[in-house]
């Protein structure tokens, strides 16, 4: 670690938004418990959900003062963008973002390093724009997203590549990620996995009892893919979370298939520890939730794509199925034989992507550069 405190660098984190509890959410939990004393900043906050930061500075924008921006804050992508050019870093050494949206927009001065960690370049912009057009998640507002988004997209496409320009440093949360940041930013990112708090999982060797599925329920997750397949099957599968698909799932699901909602850290606990497997459907940047099944000692049945295929081992830690269809998900449950997997190398496995893991690269990264971009741009003074 370079010879540097924090007390010696004034940071600031910056974020999106803070308004749910999801994986970007818990790496500005990280930043904040490795740097306690950083503000910060963001489009809007929901405090009740993040009792963690009770003690923290929390910054917001001017959208905080608007109250229907606070659930529907992702319907206005253009305010969002004049929201975070608006905060000033000026009294700031290092300004390390928390970003697969505009908060990497932020505008630094020369002697301010932004460090961005990005989950993505934005979704509905770049790689999931077709996608995103034809499965809008705007409830009533579909037809009026359907004729809007390809000429609002346009711009925000632009302001987004700007907007990219002014990070002087990219983290990705995966090679999967590194690679849409070369081909949509034209950069180079370093690799650094996020935190997986897998404490409150304990590893467990017991049989299965159903197969498991844990996630937001919303279109890009795919788990149509896995209610159709379980309805074939006729074997049990538990779905935890909340979602815009909630309904619609619903009704099409068989009785074999159960809706669970949200449930608390130890209900969920208990249910990896009861399931036979994980299924992994999606095409995801990261993705948290096969870590902590393995924390587990469960395996996964993952779709090969994504950071899946960076952290599922075949016939080690899971397996995969190629085709994000019911047909071949059937096929992998049916060639899946749990006994093949040793829990202890599931749970090893895991721990290598721990938060402390997290914690200590996150640390060593930002105090070398800062340490690096201070002696390039201050060795004339």
């Amino acid at each position: 670690m370079a010879e540097i405190e924090s007390k010696d660098i004034r940071i600031a984190i910056v974020c999106d938004w803070l308004t749910n509890l999801a994986g970007a959410e818990r790496v500005v939990l990280a930043f904040h418990e490795i740097f306690p004393d950083a503000p910060i900043y963001t489009s809007v906050f929901i405090p009740e959900e993040f009792p963690q930061l009770a003690a923290a500075r929390v910054e917001t924008s001017f959208l905080q003062k608007i109250p229907v921006l606070k659930r529907k804050h992702q319907m206005f992508p253009l305010l969002r963008t004049i929201a975070f050019e608006r905060f000033d870093f000026s009294e700031y050494d290092v300004v390390l973002s928390s970003s697969h949206a505009e908060s990497k927009g932020i505008i630094t001065g020369p002697r301010t390093l932004h460090i961005c960690f990005c989950h993505t370049p934005i979704r509905y912009y770049w790689s999931g724009y077709h996608y995103y057009l034809k499965y809008p998640q705007f409830g009533f507002l579909n037809a009026l997203i359907r004729i809007l988004m390809p000429y609002l997209s346009s711009y925000l496409r632009l302001w987004d590549r700007l907007a990219a320009d002014r990070v002087d440093l990219f983290i990705a949360n995966s090679v999967n990620v590194a690679e849409r940041i070369r081909k949509y930013y034209r950069r180079d990112a370093t690799v650094i996995n996020p935190p997986v708090d897998t404490s409150w999982i304990k590893p467990s060797d017991k049989p299965g009892e159903y197969f498991l599925a844990v996630g937001r329920i919303i279109p890009y997750k795919r788990l149509d893919v896995a209610v159709r397949a379980f309805n074939s099957l006729g074997l049990p599968l538990n779905v935890v979370g909340t979602g815009s698909e909630l309904g619609r799932l619903r009704e099409i699901a068989k009785p074999n298939v159960k809706f669970l909602g949200r449930v608390s850290d130890d209900e969920l606990a208990d249910l990896y520890s009861r399931c036979i497997a994980l299924i992994f459907p999606p095409e995801e940047d990261f993705g948290i939730t096969p870590l902590e099944a393995m924390a587990a000692g469960k395996p996964v049945i993952a779709y090969r794509a994504g950071g899946a295929v960076e952290t599922v081992i075949e016939g080690k830690t899971g397996i995969f199925f190629d085709r994000q269809d019911p047909e071949a998900l059937i096929e992998a449950v049916k060639r899946l034989k749990p006994e093949d997997f040793d829990p202890a190398v599931l749970v090893e496995h895991a721990k290598k992507f721990d938060v402390l893991v997290f914690k200590e690269k996150i640390r060593d990264f930002v105090y070398s550069q800062w340490s690096s971009f201070k002696e390039s741009h201050f060795r004339l003074q």
